[in-house]
């Protein structure tokens, strides 16, 4: 379920209305939902409960300290991809112990950071990396735990952009080797091999790539833990969200198992289908859903700037833009779009498009809304995940605030950007300012080749 839905004609986020946020905050704004987060986590938590799990949430999808915070309290793990990201987990409360590291090009000093803080494993993507790691564990005195990442050529059946789990991808080690890297591998001293890990792609609406990858992966894992005596099996993330009719007349029938739920991938039927295959490991089972969880918590709230109207189309022109959610330019990604205000009469074919110079700066095409008009407010829904972390200052545009719900309590929990912040780390060398002109106050910076 999610958390955002009519109440008096008035779109609320749990018990606060969103106009209340916009007088408040001004716009564009992201709102996430404590309880949409809390409830999805605990969801999946239970329906894996026969199992022994650690969820570990995929701090990409989104990275803002309270949503970090929320989810470390409920006792969630974290997939990271950067130092950065480990970071904002320690600063967020999390622990590091229950973090895995993932990603194609870990740095030496990412690398070293990670086992400083000792993380529960690295997740391993070449046989490379796995030299690196060994390496850097042996000159600073640790055994670094990981897990190779096995490319199962699994093909997802999900948008191209975000699909990971076939040969023409860049991730991974191709399951035909595997057996042969873990055996190089056992014989690096400063390395232990902690785990099996695998990832298919994101967005996945069906169960049956998560069964098949699964299938394929189990039997390898146990031959290798066998051998090498490893704790645990990770499955990755994907699990898919509804982003059409996620408001559904402000019920969340989406959620509900029933038939008329159709192809919705929901935390029973994903549990219900992998348990019986995954019971015969004698090790832990980790998952990294990012989306997920955090997807329908979140919604990005904008202002209708113009209502354009030409020979052809109906343009209602935005405050928010591509830089500040990009999935729509990116991937043709679909968001449901609602007023704020309830608003009755018939709908007008329109493009909701935003102030950023480019033609793919638009977030729906030739979509039915109700007719709107200058300073009216929308709600972009489903884009708690991929939707803060991804944005930009392209145009010189600050970032823009977020807040987070609890219940009838609001916080804001990232301040929007100042404006002069976007160059504060910016400088102009001391050869493009005249001779005799005032220097610009602040800290003088030398000039690099």
């Amino acid at each position: 379920m999610h958390d955002f839905r009519y109440s008096g004609g008035q779109l609320h986020c749990e018990q606060v209305p969103i106009q209340s946020l916009v007088e408040q905050f001004g716009t564009p704004l992201y709102v996430y939902s404590s309880h949409t987060l809390t409830d999805h986590f605990q969801k999946l938590d239970q329906a894996l409960a026969p199992l022994d799990h650690l969820i570990c949430f995929a701090v990409k999808a989104n990275s803002n300290l309270a949503v970090l915070r929320t989810l470390a309290q409920l006792g969630s793990g974290f997939d990271i991809v950067s130092e950065g990201e480990l970071r904002r987990i320690i600063a967020a409360g999390g622990d590091p112990r229950k973090c895995v590291f993932a990603g194609v090009g870990k740095t030496e000093r990412e690398i070293e950071f990670a086992l400083r803080h000792d993380i529960y494993s690295i997740n391993v993507e070449s046989e490379p990396e796995l030299l690196r790691i060994h390496q850097i564990a042996k000159r600073i005195g640790k055994v670094a735990p990981v897990a190779v990442r096995v490319n199962p050529n699994v093909d997802a059946h999900t948008h191209a952009k975000i699909t990971t789990g076939t040969y023409e991808n860049k991730f991974g080690i191709a399951i035909e080797q595997i057996e042969g890297v873990y055996a190089r591998a056992s014989k690096l001293k400063h390395l232990r091999l902690r785990g099996l890990q695998m990832h298919i792609g994101s967005q996945l609406t069906e169960v049956k790539p998560f069964r098949l990858a699964v299938e394929k992966v189990v039997p390898l894992a146990q031959k290798l833990h066998a051998r090498h005596g490893f704790d645990f099996l990770s499955i990755g993330g994907g699990i898919g969200i509804v982003y059409r009719e996620a408001l559904a007349s402000g019920l969340p029938r989406w959620w509900k198992e029933t038939p008329e739920a159709g192809r919705i991938l929901t935390p029973t039927t994903y549990a219900n289908t992998l348990i019986p295959i995954l019971r015969t490991l004698p090790l832990k089972v980790l998952l990294e859903p990012g989306r997920f969880i955090v997807g329908n918590a979140g919604a990005l709230i904008t202002r209708v700037e113009f209502v354009k109207r030409t020979g052809k189309k109906n343009f209602v022109i935005v405050d928010a833009a591509m830089n500040d959610l990009i999935r729509p330019a990116f991937y043709d990604a679909y968001h449901e779009i609602v007023p704020v205000k309830r608003k009755a009469g018939a709908s007008v074919a329109s493009d909701v498009v935003g102030p950023i110079c480019e033609s793919g700066d638009y977030f729906a095409k030739d979509r039915p809304l109700p007719k709107v008009g200058e300073g009216d407010h929308l709600a972009l829904l489903s884009a708690g995940a991929y939707g803060s972390v991804m944005a930009s200052n392209y145009n010189s545009r600050p970032l823009v605030a977020e807040v987070l719900i609890n219940g009838d309590l609001c916080a804001l929990v990232r301040e929007r950007q100042p404006i002069e912040d976007i160059w504060q780390h910016e400088s102009v060398p001391d050869w493009l300012i005249p001779k005799k002109a005032k220097r610009p106050t602040g800290k003088r910076r030398i000039a690099r080749p």
